[in-house]
């Protein structure tokens, strides 16, 4: 990374804002591509929310502080950039606590996982149509996933692609029918239906029912990521994919400039004017040939000028991030192996009947009395975050992701709504375990308890996501809506458009999570920013 210098070019074929994962993966693929390339980054460092931090004084525990686990980049790009990232399947897919017992999905062993479902709901059923469910999810997941790295395809041709190999019903439940009736008709009980529609909650404020289907969009990018829907653990943590995106760049030519915060952006015919103020606040200009904006689209927009949104319009994240490291794993109330349990998702008061109560209370403005939540133990998988004097200890990094926290919850008093929100969370959390969360919290170097919480008021400041939300704005469909392929292939911008990164602006692309087939940890939207300038 760079600092500002005077041999610094006036001009660049790429000007990329944001160096966040996705706007690294841009300027990779640009600058292999031939093309001069220059990153500026707000932040002191690279890596944007995909980034791994020690947030516990005097304590060597490098925690993926915002994003944790990876399932959509795609393994054709880990390979085209020759990345040396090294990603751990999870054996066990879930633990749901319920009363003194729980189900366990064990993804190695279905005899197993069987039982457990008979154990909770007292037959077989639900254990078989959770078969055939997701059975469905992975045959879309293995047709879909190669077309991410593609020009969008039209809707129908989707259509297409799904009932031709996996039938009609798969269409109509995943793309047309609220993923709540859906579930509903599927599953007879309501914690088997809750585990299921948690992934159409992740980072999404949304009604099950919704006619929006939001939450259907949401559900379908955690299923598909390539071609299994399998969430894995980065060894050494989400730095070390930012990392490996930074030096990939860099290889290729890039110049990564950071504590470099854009003011304007200016599109004209011949170039893009981009004003931005350097760490030492100097006002500095550069021209590019082509903006790719790593940023989310509303702050693109601040940038160009637009006028900002309405309020009903901005993008809201609803999520609530809790860090801990523990001295060891809480004992459960089931004699559950406690590794099975914490290594994959734990989920905490998410039946069906939970999630719809809060996002009930969550949309009359108050913080949920039981909020749902959902667990993950990064170093039961991988213990390289942990520095020499935890290593041969039982401490554990734990990552809560709290559901149906909305950032308009945070805004009047964001730090008693912030403390409220994690003495709810902590209070539901301890309700499924044999004993309190706070018996096993590790302490740092000053006494305080190892326990960092992030609402989407403080994601934004800290991230610079506005109102919080994790995926910039909510998630597209995967494919090309019927305006969007009215653009003739002789329109400037028409290539944007082909990719589904297209703005108002031909010289100006998306290249962040706001994109279409945006969100999570993917790299998709930064290399299909980069495919449309490589091939325009």
């Amino acid at each position: 990374m760079a600092s500002m210098t005077d041999s610094m070019r006036s001009r660049y074929d790429v000007v990329v804002v944001g160096g966040g994962h996705n706007g690294l993966t841009a300027a990779a693929y640009v600058a292999r591509g031939g093309r001069s390339v220059l990153v500026l980054e707000r932040a002191d460092h690279v890596g944007g929310a995909a980034v791994s931090a020690r947030p516990f004084a005097g304590t060597d525990a490098r925690l993926s502080r915002y994003s944790y686990l990876v399932s959509l980049l795609p393994r054709q790009v880990i390979e085209e950039l020759g990345l040396p990232i090294t990603l751990k399947r999870r054996r066990w897919s879930s633990y749901t606590p319920v009363g003194d017992g729980g189900l366990l999905v064990d993804s190695q062993d279905a005899a197993a996982t069987r039982a457990s479902f008979r154990r909770l709901t007292g037959s077989d059923a639900d254990f078989e149509a959770w078969g055939r469910f997701y059975a469905m999810t992975a045959e879309v997941a293995r047709r879909l996933a190669p077309t991410l790295t593609e020009p969008l395809l039209p809707r129908s041709a989707v259509r297409d692609l799904v009932v031709d190999g996996v039938g009609e019903e798969a269409w109509r439940a995943l793309f047309e029918e609220p993923l709540g009736e859906v579930l509903r008709r599927t599953f007879a009980d309501d914690v088997v239906r809750g585990i299921a529609a948690t992934d159409g909650l992740i980072g999404t404020f949304a009604d099950l029912d919704e006619p929006s289907l939001r939450q259907n969009r949401c559900f379908l990018y955690h299923v598909i990521g390539n071609g299994t829907g399998d969430w894995d653990v980065p060894v050494g943590g989400m730095g070390a994919v930012s990392g490996a995106l930074r030096d990939a760049a860099v290889a290729a030519g890039a110049t990564i400039v950071t504590s470099a915060t854009v003011t304007a952006v200016d599109p004209g015919a011949s170039g893009v004017e981009v004003a931005w103020t350097d760490a030492d606040g100097r006002t500095r200009g550069v021209t590019g040939g082509h903006v790719l904006a790593g940023c989310a689209p509303a702050e693109l927009d601040r940038l160009l000028g637009g006028d900002p949104p309405a309020s009903a319009d901005s993008p809201e994240g609803a999520q609530l991030k809790v860090n801990m490291l523990l001295t060891r794993l809480p004992r459960l109330r089931d004699d559950v192996d406690p590794v099975a349990a914490f290594s994959g998702t734990l989920h905490v008061n998410e039946s069906l009947t939970q999630l719809q109560a809060a996002h009930a209370q969550a949309s009359a403005g108050q913080i949920p009395e039981l909020p749902p939540s959902e667990i993950y133990c990064h170093t039961l998988t991988d213990r390289t975050i942990l520095g020499p004097a935890l290593a041969g200890t039982d401490a554990q990094t734990i990552t809560l992701f709290g559901l149906h926290m909305p950032a308009r919850l945070f805004r009047a008093d964001p730090d008693g709504a912030r403390d409220h929100a994690l003495r709810a969370t902590l209070t539901s959390l301890d309700s499924v375990l044999a004993e309190p969360i706070e018996d096993v919290l590790a302490l740092d170097a000053d006494g305080a308890p190892c326990l960092e919480v992030r609402t989407p008021v403080d994601l934004e400041g800290d991230v610079g996501l506005p109102g919080g939300h994790i995926f910039h704005r909510d998630l597209s469909w995967p494919f090309a809506e019927p305006r969007d392929e009215e653009t003739a292939p002789a329109t400037p911008g028409a290539e944007a458009a082909r990719w589904g990164v297209a703005t108002d602006h031909p010289r100006v692309l998306l290249a962040g999570a706001g994109a279409r087939r945006g969100g999570g940890v993917s790299g998709i939207p930064g290399r299909a920013a980069a495919m449309a300038v490589l091939s325009g």
